[in-house]
């Protein structure tokens, strides 16, 4: 069983950047698929960006894909979500989950979910 507790959520202007973190409790991190959602009010949680056990290979949704890179580093249980070029419709509260397939985007097949960031855009 894995912990998970998001930072780095905020307010940001159209065009600006922030960087959100993801720390996680336990001693098997690497064997966890990591994954970035977001769910903005009203709407059904989506998923971000997934990256796998040793961060070797990284799957996007096309809505930010070339504006957000997902990193993770083993060693400090953590994994991370670079966002670029902010938008507003990027305004939601971002969520970071694990489970132990492949690279998958489906929120049903994540086990573990922190509590989520929100991370406003403005316009």
């Amino acid at each position: 069983q894995v912990q998970l507790v998001e930072s780095g959520g905020g307010l940001v202007q159209a065009g600006g950047s922030l960087r959100l973190s993801c720390a996680a409790s336990g001693h098997t991190f690497s064997t966890y698929t990591m994954g970035w959602f977001h769910q903005a009010p009203g709407k059904e949680r989506e998923f971000v960006a997934a990256i796998s056990r040793i961060g070797v290979s990284t799957y996007y949704a096309d809505s930010v894909a070339g504006r957000f890179t997902i990193s993770r580093d083993n060693a400090k249980n953590a994994q991370y979500l670079q966002m670029n070029s902010l938008k507003p419709e990027d305004t939601a509260v971002y969520y970071c989950a694990a489970q132990i397939s492949g690279l998958v985007r489906t929120t049903t097949d994540y086990a573990y979910w922190g509590q989520g960031t929100q991370v406003t855009v403005s316009s």
